[in-house]
């Protein structure tokens, strides 16, 4: 079968070279330009690698116009609605769902495996009690290679397996205990009674001593609308095609380092606020407008080219139409409004900026529509999760598909470490 080809033609020296373009399943087609350097002596340039595909994946599809993602083809509003994490979770590594007998042998494998080595539960000494949760969680995931550090044999699948359901596992425990570090209360250990999600919750909430599953005010019980939320939550994080951060953990991946060493990275690349750490920034914007009466000043400033504001959550990298992800948030803060009562200063400013914006000539033309971190922010905070503890979220529902990432990297047999190029302009 003829291969489909682009010509290109340097119009100095008149010279023609034809490339093979590679057809993708799902979205744009590439051209295959390996050879680049060694047939023209030139690089390609693209800052930011807007236009240029970095890899061949199977995991992830994200079509920016349409507003879709899938993991594995399964829509997110699928995923989001009738399965839960743990599922997505199978899902990503294994390439399909679980039947219910691998369902149920896979949740008790990672309660199991959800308790930290004794070793490594004594490192959070050693942190600053006024660390935030990201810092510790990056440094206790790296400090996991020295726990694990046996070698991966990849022609083995059982072994990456084992070294991923590790990772999903322990991730929670690490940043609970980051976040009860940070406050100076004592740790909770994770409970095999209990289901990951809810399990996660509880030891950020609960107090020591028994079954006391409570919230930091004292009463309130876990509810089953907060642990729902909470996992889908997760699964809108699980992966998003080569973002910031899961580009980083692929690079790390390419220099042979430790698995849990490229997740370090990835959650340190996770951390800034133009990535992971932008519904933080969203919920401190809410703040400092204050209140719905002052939500059309802001939105004048944001418009005016001579002012430095920005509208936290509004507008993304891919996403030229609504966030998917945003879309099932949106519903979802309903619901927790309606059902736990919520009627917060926050969420009011928040609807308020959402009903000028998706009705304003300025933000539609532009296509800047409320995304994920826009929503997420605010759920977190009707959930009591303080802003310190957004982004170790963002990392606990990320860490499969970092993970899942990794393996894909490895099992690639024309795989290289990454080394791109530059344009020089110094003396």
């Amino acid at each position: 079968m003829q291969k489909n080809t682009i010509t290109l033609t340097n119009n100095n020296t008149g010279e023609t070279y034809e490339y093979n373009i590679l057809e993708a399943t799902r979205g744009p087609s590439v051209v295959d330009i390996r050879t680049f350097f060694k047939d023209t002596g030139m690089f390609t340039f693209d800052p930011g690698y807007t236009s240029t595909a970095s890899c061949e994946s199977k995991i992830t599809f994200i079509d920016g116009g349409k507003g879709e993602l899938r993991y594995r083809s399964f829509p997110i509003e699928d995923l989001a609605t009738e399965h839960t994490y743990l599922e997505t979770c199978f899902l990503l590594l294994n390439s399909r769902l679980p039947t219910k007998e691998e369902l149920t042998d896979f949740d008790l494998e990672i309660r199991h495996r959800a308790f930290l080595h004794e070793g490594l539960r004594h490192l959070f000494n050693a942190f600053p009690d006024n660390a935030h949760p990201m810092a510790t969680l990056s440094a206790s995931v790296t400090a996991l290679a020295t726990f694990y550090n046996d070698h991966l044999d990849m022609e083995h699948e059982e072994e990456y397996l084992e070294m991923a359901h590790r990772i999903i596992s322990k991730i929670p425990t690490i940043a609970a205990f980051a976040y009860r570090h940070s406050i100076g209360t004592p740790f909770i250990q994770p409970d095999i009674d209990l289901g990951f999600t809810e399990n996660f919750l509880t030891m950020m909430r609960a107090y020591p001593g028994g079954k006391m599953h409570l919230s930091p005010n004292g009463h309130d019980k876990i509810k089953e609308v907060e642990i729902r939320a909470m996992d889908t939550i997760f699964t809108l994080h699980a992966d998003h095609e080569q973002n910031a951060s899961t580009t980083v953990v692929r690079n790390v991946a390419s220099t042979g380092a430790h698995p849990y060493v490229a997740i370090s990275s990835g959650i340190s690349a996770l951390w800034g606020r133009a990535h992971g750490g932008a519904n933080e920034s969203v919920i401190a914007q809410l703040e400092y407008i204050g209140s719905v009466e002052n939500v059309e000043a802001f939105i004048k400033r944001a418009k005016d080219p001579n002012d430095n504001f920005r509208l936290m959550g509004f507008g993304h990298r891919v996403y030229k139409n609504f966030d998917p992800r945003a879309k099932i948030l949106k519903g979802l803060q309903d619901e927790l409004k309606a059902e736990l009562n919520l009627d917060s200063e926050l969420m009011a400013i928040a609807s308020k900026i959402e009903e000028i914006a998706l009705n304003d000539e300025y933000f539609v033309s532009r296509k800047l529509y409320p995304n994920i971190d826009f929503y997420s922010g605010v759920i977190l905070t009707a959930l009591q999760i303080p802003k310190s503890m957004f982004t170790p979220i963002f990392v606990i529902g990320r860490t499969v598909g970092w993970i899942t990432q990794w393996i894909e990297f490895k099992q690639d047999k024309t795989s290289k470490i990454a080394r791109p190029r530059q344009l020089y302009t110094g003396d």
